[in-house]
């Protein structure tokens, strides 16, 4: 059974490529565009990940990923933020949170699924900070 992830992004250039690449590695992907999309599709399907964008419209990355945290049914979803260079993240508002990697826009496709794969086979270390592509 492939699992199932879900990529949520205002950018539809970056959920295709993100599907794409995903999707050619055996994964079962849902795209989402911003973080109310997300919360509707995790509710009618439950990913196994959700990998989002910080800055999106209506609800950004951050306020994503404190509702899933905040849902008794939801709290144990592993996410992986994306961030667009120099975004000025306060990493405080992570601590404690459902992120288990952060990544630095552009990204390397490589470097995705080399985080996707560690975090779903459970060996995984929280990365808070930006890596490089």
């Amino acid at each position: 059974m492939s699992h199932r992830i879900l990529v949520v992004d205002d950018d539809a250039h970056i959920r295709q490529v993100l599907a794409l690449k995903l999707r050619n590695a055996d994964y079962e992907v849902d795209v989402a565009e911003d973080g109310e999309d997300a919360l509707a599709r995790i509710a009618r399907r439950r990913p196994d990940l959700v990998i989002t964008d910080l800055q999106m419209p209506y609800m950004d990355g951050v306020a994503l990923i404190e509702r899933i945290g905040a849902d008794e049914a939801t709290r144990d979803l592993p996410v992986v933020l994306l961030t667009a260079r120099g975004y000025g993240l306060d990493e405080s508002r992570l601590d404690g949170s459902v992120v288990r990697g952060m990544i630095a826009k552009p990204f390397s496709p490589r470097r995705i699924l080399d985080l996707v794969r560690s975090i779903l086979e459970g060996d995984s270390e929280i990365a808070t900070r930006p890596e490089a592509a």
